[in-house]
């Protein structure tokens, strides 16, 4: 366990906006930050962060919280695993009692497999920097291929020995258990045992946005024409190829400053640009790209310089994917390299300045890429060439912004040489055909309805959703001044509230507003205490969830504030007026619940042989109307109906 001294250091150390930007690209917006939410998939960015508040807060979704809930969502972690995560981001020391037996076993199953990756990265790279094998046979190849020792160990590079179960064994040795070595990929299990996946590889590990070990490729250094050149991790549950691009954790910093990602191929061309300084590059591993990799891009930047080599066919064949990046919205350039060169090749062969140039002045926008690509290869053909405007309609349909759009269509008239007015007449057509069939896009993907987060759990949610709201927006202000052993002191609004519900034993309905009810009235005459602040980094995620809510709504002005000649008077303004009225509200809709149930009681006793129960409960009948009538003499007295 973590003690709550070394929590609260972190909470404090935790800033807000350096915590999320690591994996959302942010942009001022006032004394807040805004971008698109990472949690939905969202055109119009409605994530907003809040330096001030300590918290960040969806209006699409609703999601919102502080540091440690977020990577907590984020990151798919428990709340020590993000209270580790970010005492190793500010280098706070954390001590603890090592790990029972049965603790272990409660490890979860991600948990076990993240920790078996890491240690697979640790003995790959000791493999390629300690041991004979290694270093002649895979620190030697990497070298060959021109990567520095530099490159080597920041990318994390290893070498997996020849020897059929090799690692197996030695995780074996070190008490990881075979299930985790199966399930990760690194292992695979037959009648004969277990062996090694990557058996005689170069080892290239594969890290998610956080810096984890989800995966790995591994290139073959036998000669054997049947043994695949590059393997790959199998899917599993830390590891899906579709929605992880090799990079991102070395390249989501730079993309962030340079408002661009370049996407390459493979895993070389990625260290190999950042050999030269440019490090905003990731990889596709291969694989066409997928509408998570575009939308995990555009969380970093909008902006997209795709890269390819000379094999004309090749880069046909990857043009029917990039329709998905001007789909979702973003800006795609693209830049075509010299025959026979890959962005292996060509990086290795250029100064850093030579190929930085070489992309600033090379790169093209994509329609007109494809345009002209297509262009040559129709030649004069009529039939051909009215293919190409119908593929190249059916590309700038995709893309969602109108001006956008509108710009690609003069641009494509005047290089096709066709009227405007028909390329707009296709591309009404293809909308409009796409607008009626049925959406493919899972359920999850669609935009989410704003729902409050305590609408419907008890009868008095909005209610209590109000109290809180004064407790933690409201709570230090000062409402009154009363008499007390000779001397005046002031009383709080937050006393004032835990005071009335105290004096008539009532305690919130809702469970989470009753937590926190709870722990104001526990903390409120603490000099230390400031509500905000305690609730935004209380651990239990439901509460500083609801705390973040209710800080970062927006709350308008009732026409009730506003006054013959203009004055407006805020909401804080009359909280002497205000609250008492709140009170009594909830205090009456309380009271009415508990008659409503002393009736129903006392109709399913009317055929109790027990009458002294019957007069129990008209007793109590008679004590709550009582109580009503005292309400609702004060509520006409205040003009509240």
């Amino acid at each position: 366990m973590i003690d709550q001294a070394t929590i609260q250091k972190i909470f404090d150390a935790a800033d807000i906006y350096e915590v999320v930007s690591d994996f959302v690209s942010l942009k001022k917006r006032g004394v807040n930050y805004l971008g698109l939410c990472p949690f939905h998939n969202e055109k119009t960015g409605s994530f907003t962060v809040s330096p001030a508040k300590g918290i960040y807060k969806c209006f699409g979704c609703g999601k919102g919280g502080n540091a440690v809930n977020f990577i907590m969502e984020h990151e798919q972690m428990s709340y020590v695993e993000a209270l580790k995560y970010l005492a190793e981001k500010y280098h706070i020391p954390i001590e603890e009692k090592e790990l029972t037996e049965e603790q272990k076993k409660e490890k979860t199953e991600r948990e076990s497999m993240l920790i078996v990756s890491s240690y697979a990265n640790e003995y790959f790279q000791y493999q390629l920097w300690n041991t004979d094998e290694g270093r002649s046979v895979g620190l030697g190849y990497l070298r060959q291929r021109g990567i520095s020792d530099e490159m080597i160990r920041k990318f994390g590079l290893g070498y997996n020995p020849e020897g059929w179960g090799a690692f197996a064994k030695a995780a074996q040795e070190k008490g990881y258990k075979k299930e985790f070595l199966v399930k990760t990929g690194l292992t695979i299990e037959n009648e004969k045992g277990l062996f090694d996946r990557f058996r005689a590889r170069v080892m290239f590990p594969v890290l998610d946005l956080a810096g984890k070990v989800i995966a790995f490729g591994g290139r073959t250094m036998t000669a054997d024409k049947k043994i695949s050149k590059y393997l790959n991790s199998p899917e599993s549950e830390i590891y899906h190829k579709s929605k992880t691009l090799y990079g991102i954790f070395f390249a989501k910093k730079s993309i962030v400053q340079q408002d661009r990602c370049i996407l390459v191929e493979g895993y070389t061309d990625v260290i190999s640009f950042h050999a030269k300084g440019i490090e905003n590059v990731v990889a596709s591993s291969g694989t066409s790209l997928t509408i998570e990799q575009i939308r995990l891009i555009r969380r970093l930047t909008p902006n997209v310089t795709i890269i390819y080599d000379g094999d004309a066919a090749g880069i046909k064949a990857s043009l029917r994917g990039i329709d998905l990046v001007l789909e979702e919205g973003l800006n795609v350039r693209v830049l075509l390299l010299p025959d026979g060169e890959d962005p292996d090749s060509f990086a290795r062969s250029h100064t850093s300045q030579d190929l930085a140039d070489f992309i600033a002045n090379n790169e093209t926008d994509f329609i007109n890429f494809k345009t002209k690509l297509l262009l040559g290869a129709a030649g004069d053909d009529p039939v051909e060439r009215a293919r190409l405007i119908t593929d190249i309609v059916r590309s700038i349909a995709k893309i969602p912004d109108n001006i956008v759009r509108s710009v690609y269509v003069r641009e494509t008239a005047h290089q096709l040489d066709v009227e405007e007015r028909i390329l707009y007449t296709e591309i009404a057509k293809v909308r409009l055909k796409n607008e009626e069939q049925p959406s493919k896009v899972p359920a999850t993907t669609s935009k989410p309805q704003i729902t409050p987060p305590t609408r419907g759990a008890t009868p008095c949610d909005i209610e209590e959703s109000v109290l809180i709201r004064y407790l933690l927006l409201f709570g230090d202000n000062e409402l009154y001044e009363e008499e007390h052993n000779g001397y005046m002191r002031s009383v709080s609004v937050g006393e004032f509230i835990i005071r009335e519900l105290g004096e008539d034993d009532l305690e919130l309905l809702n469970p989470v507003f009753r937590t926190m009810q709870q722990e104001y009235q526990r903390q409120y005459e603490s000099p230390s205490f400031i509500p905000a602040r305690y609730f935004i980094s209380y651990p239990d995620i439901k509460v500083s969830t609801m705390a973040a809510n209710i800080l970062s709504e927006p709350y308008e002005l009732s026409k009730i504030w506003y006054k013959m000649d203009n004055f407006v008077e805020t909401e804080q303004m009359k909280l002497a007026e205000l609250l008492p009225k709140i009170l009594d509200n909830y205090k009456m809709r309380r009271v009415e619940m508990l008659s409503r149930d002393i009736d129903n009681r006392i109709l399913e006793s009317q055929n109790s042989k027990d009458p002294s129960q019957i007069v129990e409960l008209l007793k109590r009948k008679n004590a709550i109307n009582v109580i009503r009538r005292k309400l609702n003499e004060k509520l006409g007295r205040t003009g509240i109906h």
